[in-house]
């Protein structure tokens, strides 16, 4: 992987390659174009083993959320109904399809599903890793803001046009970005990260609980700092100079990258194990920021700041 950023971002830690190219079943008569065939709207779908293909193809125009989910698992009926709350305000720029794991075990098995409920994207085809579990709207609505940039940094900018009669109340229609946002998302979109970066630092300045700044500033930073990376250099550089801070912090941002959590995790609390003085709080400045990355509510977040807290006690 020569080029980590953004695309390692994208491709995850997931493989779909088995289910791209399975034969679709026909869309229903008359089925709306944007729609892949299966229940639901045109927002908010069901989807199959053998309507994936399709969804894949409708992930190169409009991101699309799949919401692993089954009939008996209590926590899918909490955070089922708060995705399509969110994806039906963000009208049509994102959508929703719904797998039920235990009618479609290849689209399960494709997706590595150990537990449910469990949230994916797909851009421009390929997976990005969300979060697994029931988790607050608040949380839902920063993770989809960070979904948007790297949409748009793709490319994927287009909208699906939402049901007759369905369309979202005033009140939730699209409101302009303020112009600090509006200037960040222009970088992104440019691949200017620097200036997205001062974009977000100053509307942060303007107000602290900016919390779609607080979620674009880490991505962007992110992205920034493993731009240019090769992943083969840097593992080789931190395997030859295991205490080298800024070795394990440029393996730990491709694997974070990359969708590997847990393993960028260890990298630095072992390597927080193991220095000490001004090393020691850089590596503890980049978990944090990285925490806050991957969410707060994350399970591997709770855990490796678990174990920091211990380390540090």
């Amino acid at each position: 992987m020569s080029d980590p950023s953004p695309s390692a971002v994208l491709r995850g830690a997931l493989d779909l390659s088995s289910l791209r190219h399975r034969p679709a079943a026909p869309a229903p008569a008359g089925a709306a174009a944007e729609q892949p065939a299966g229940g639901g709207s045109r927002l908010i779908f069901d989807v199959t083993d053998q309507t994936f293909g399709e969804v894949l193809e409708l992930s190169r125009t409009v991101p699309v959320v799949v919401d692993l989910w089954a009939e008996w698992c209590g926590p899918c009926k909490q955070l089922s109904p708060v995705l399509e709350k969110v994806v039906t305000e963000l009208a049509g720029r994102v959508v929703l399809a719904k797998v039920d794991v235990d009618a479609n075990p290849q689209l399960a098995q494709g997706f590595r599903a150990q537990s449910i409920p469990m949230v994916v994207a797909l851009v421009a085809g390929q997976p990005v890793p969300l979060f697994t579990g029931a988790v607050p709207e608040q949380q839902v609505r920063e993770v989809f803001a960070q979904l948007l940039q790297l949409a748009a940094q793709h490319g994927v900018t287009g909208t699906v046009p939402a049901d007759e009669g369905t369309e979202p109340a005033e009140e939730n229609a699209e409101a302009p970005l303020p112009p600090l946002h509006a200037e960040a998302y222009a970088a992104i979109e440019a691949g200017d990260y620097p200036r997205a970066i001062s974009a977000y630092e100053r509307a942060l300045a303007e107000n602290p609980r900016d919390a779609d700044a607080q979620a674009g500033l880490g991505q962007v930073k992110l992205l920034d700092r493993v731009q240019g990376l090769d992943l083969g250099e840097a593992r080789a550089a931190a395997a030859s100079a295991p205490l080298d801070v800024e070795a394990q912090l440029r393996v730990a941002d491709l694997d974070v990258a990359g969708g590997h959590v847990d393993d960028a995790f260890g990298r630095l609390l072992d390597l927080f194990a193991a220095v000490d003085g001004e090393a020691r709080a850089t590596v503890r400045d980049r978990l944090l920021e990285l925490f806050g990355l991957v969410g707060d509510g994350d399970p591997r977040v709770l855990a490796a700041r678990r174990r920091l807290t211990s380390l540090m006690f």
